[in-house]
């Protein structure tokens, strides 16, 4: 193992910046974490930026995606009909649905309770933005679901 010339060298403390290679010309500023999650790159050197989506957020909106996958049809079902309850609020809920919720139970809550409770506590803490965007990862990710939950949500116009 070679080491630096300043390295152990008496009356040397730390090397200079002469010691390192320049930084290529070609990058003219790094792009933020923030800013990379959420950009859409056009062609070489060429960024168009969208509102940055923050990495709690985009960590969150991961995490759901992971759940969604590993969940069966029936607990996509139910994911959907929460959905449309948060999309389309009032048309969508009955006030049985409402109530099923605040029912005391005498046992724990199963894994897929708790998801969905995290999911509902995350969903309603992002803006507009970032939900449109889980909306669109969702959808490269299953564009079925997607489909199904637009049309879902197109069947609702003019109820009261």
């Amino acid at each position: 193992m070679s080491t630096q010339p300043w390295a152990g060298a008496p009356g040397c403390c730390a090397p200079s910046s002469e010691d390192f290679p320049p930084a290529p010309r070609a990058v003219v500023n790094p792009l933020s974490l923030e800013k990379l999650s959420c950009a859409s790159f056009l062609s070489a050197g060429q960024v168009m930026q969208a509102e940055p989506i923050s990495y709690v957020t985009l960590q969150e909106q991961r995490c759901v995606l992971s759940w969604f996958q590993g969940w069966t049809s029936p607990q996509k079902e139910r994911f959907l009909q929460d959905l449309l309850g948060k999309a389309v609020p009032g048309k969508v809920c009955t006030l049985l649905d409402s109530l099923s919720t605040l029912q005391v139970k005498d046992n724990l809550p199963n894994i897929f309770e708790c998801q969905l409770r995290l999911w509902s506590q995350w969903f309603e803490s992002w803006g507009e933005e970032e939900r449109n965007h889980f909306l669109h990862i969702l959808e490269e990710r299953d564009p079925v679901f997607v489909s199904h939950f637009y049309s879902s949500v197109a069947g609702t116009a003019g109820r009261d």
